[in-house]
This record gives C-alpha cells, structure tokens and sequence, in this order.
C-alpha cells in the first residue's frame, strides 16, 4: 500500500476536478484503491464537487463496480473502499452523480450558484461540529450566520425581503461608514442566529440564497447591468453577484479548513471572473498615480496598475487562488507567494493595497 497519506490528500481537491497530471494519478489512484481512510475522504469530496462538465451518467463505469441501488440515506451506494478494481475514476462518476445541483443562471451569476452549491455540501458534513471555532471569534453556526447578513444588502436591492428581523443597523445613521455598518448587522444575526439551530440558520441562509438566484437580475443581463452602490463600492449588480461568490467561497474554504475537509477553488472560468473583478477594484483602489507596476496572473492575463504616464517600475505575478486569498484577507502582503523583479516598493503598495480591500 502506498503510504504516502499526507502527499495524496492534497492532490484530493485537484482529483476531484479529474485535474491531476498523469504521474499525479499513478500516485492517487492506487492509493485510494488500497487505503479505506483517503477512499473515504475522496467520497466526502463529492459533495463540493460543483458545475462538474457532462451528463451524469447513470450506470457503472469502466475499471470496477459502482452500484445505482440507494443507500440508507436515499443516495446512490459508493464505490467500494478497497479492492483493486476501485480506483479514482470510479469514486469521481459517483461525484458526478451526487454532486449539488446548481440552478441555471446566467454568466455573472454562476460562480454565486456554485459557491452556495459547494457550501451546502460542506455543511452536510458539519452535524456534530457546529461550535468548530472557524475565523475572527467564529464557529460554524456564526459564519453562516454572517453569510445570511452579508447577502442581505443585495437581496434588499433586489426587492427580496429579509430572513432576519431588523435591528438597530436596519438604517445607517448619517456619516456612519458602511464597513462599521456591515460590521454591526453581522454581529447582531451572529447572536440572532446562535439563540436557533444551526438547521434553522442553514435554511434562511440557504432560502435567502435562492431567491437571489431566482431574481430576474440572476438570469437577465440587462436588469443585471445597471449599476448601484453596495460595500461602499458602485458596481453593476452582476459584479455585485461576483462579490457575493468570492465572499461565499472565502468562508466555505474557512470553514473546510476548520473541519479538515478540503474545498477546491472555484472552477477556472468562476476563477477568472473573481480576479478579473478585483484586479478592477485594486486599479481604482491604487489610483491613476500609484507607481505603475505590471501584474500578471501566473498562466493568465497581464495588467499595468497605477499610472499610465510613466514606465512600469516594476513587475508581480501571483497565482490565481493566492491573489483572492490575499484580497479576501487569507494572506498577509508579506506572506502571500510571488514572484517580482523591479522596485520592491512599488510591488509593496501594490501588495498592501490587495489586502487592504479584505471586509470578510
């Protein structure tokens, strides 16, 4: 048996988007075919496998047996655990036949769609560990407390009404910041939401959630375009729904972390339109003066943030997952990997501008 426990259970979460390279899968496969404890893993990965490419297929697979009879939960039984037969494609039909469904929506709205899809798997796997301390002074219950304030603002703009009673934050005293605001609303649903089930908190969160993906904003880019200001930032409402995406994906990848359980990043497209929004939100955060550096996304796009009127300084390139982390405020500017050549200090503003955008 391949011993090697810690090095395949971080290849799980590429694994579950069949992304790994083929010597990556000489690794995985026969490990999970010999190894209960990682095959069990690997099927508990099904669950925040989301917008998986292809039709479900409803029979078995080539390479071992996979049974369509229900289990006891009503879901389809896995795949075995052992055997030699069972390996990684077996185990990765069974995600594709159990993963969440997301409501059909369009563009800008999909990576919301996927990141509630993908929340409500992980927390199918929080029963028992609701009190797990998360982020900030958070456990469980608390963050998806905050989550059903934090999709308030968008949801009142959009006509749907709110899950939780108002509270003195209800309306903003004049010259009050809407950070301090946002703040205040969220702590008083936490200590709301912690006098109810985590059960009753899941369901507003989860109801609230659906009504913004049935809002005709969700599915119609015109309605979607026009503009209006939330978290101190005019946007149209479709960027509003991408905000709304990256703060979700942020506090499920917290709360995956908290339990051990691994989250994968939203897929590539998803990705794509998270950085591409808040590359545009640290451009008007830096200025027209900052001193111009040139950003690239490593394997993707580049672009020169700051000044226009003088030559690039200097150069910074950052993974995708680690450039949102460190905007969503996972990373400190002196932490996050990079790679740079030029001015240091032109690359530290840019650096300390990133986090400096982080409310969540």
């Amino acid at each position: 048996m391949t011993d090697d426990h810690d090095g395949v259970r971080e290849l799980l979460a590429a694994w579950a988007f069949d992304a790994l390279s083929p010597a990556e899968e000489r690794l995985v496969a026969p490990h999970l075919a010999e190894c209960p404890s990682c095959a069990a893993q690997a099927r508990r990965l099904r669950e925040t496998v989301r917008l998986l490419d292809g039709p479900v297929s409803d029979g078995p697979v080539s390479g071992g047996p996979v049974s369509d009879g229900p289990a006891a939960n009503g879901l389809p039984s896995a795949p075995a655990a052992s055997g030699a037969a069972t390996g990684a494609s077996d185990i990765l039909a069974y995600a594709r036949r159990l993963r969440p469904a997301a409501p059909p929506v369009a563009a800008h709205a999909a990576p919301y769609a996927a990141a509630v899809a993908g929340l409500k798997a992980l927390l199918a796997e929080a029963d028992g560990r609701w009190g797990t301390p998360v982020v900030h002074d958070w456990d469980v219950h608390a963050t998806v407390a905050h989550l059903l304030a934090a999709d308030e603002p968008l949801a009142g703009r959009l006509g749907i009404a709110a899950r939780v009673p108002s509270s003195r934050t209800e309306v903003d005293e004049e010259g009050t910041a809407w950070q301090d605001a946002w703040n205040r609303r969220s702590a008083d649903v936490i200590v709301r939401e912690h006098g109810r089930t985590p059960q009753e908190t899941v369901a507003d969160w989860a109801a609230q959630a659906a009504a913004l993906l049935a809002a005709p904003e969700a599915h119609d880019p015109e309605p979607a375009g026009r503009a209006t200001v939330l978290m101190g930032v005019r946007l149209p409402v479709a960027d509003h729904f991408v905000v709304r995406a990256f703060e979700t994906w942020i506090h499920t990848d917290d709360i995956g972390r908290a339990l051990g359980l691994p989250v994968p990043p939203p897929p590539a497209v998803h990705l794509d339109r998270l950085v591409r929004l808040a590359v545009r939100v640290l451009g008007l955060a830096l200025g027209p003066t900052a001193p111009p550096v040139l950003f690239a996304i490593a394997g993707g796009e580049r672009w020169v943030l700051g000044s226009e009127d003088e030559p690039v300084r200097a150069e910074l390139t950052l993974d995708p997952v680690d450039f949102c982390l460190l905007v969503g405020g996972r990373y400190a500017p002196d932490e996050v990997p990079h790679t740079t050549s030029g001015d240091p200090g032109a690359v530290g503003d840019v650096l300390e501008r990133a986090a400096a955008l982080a409310w969540l």
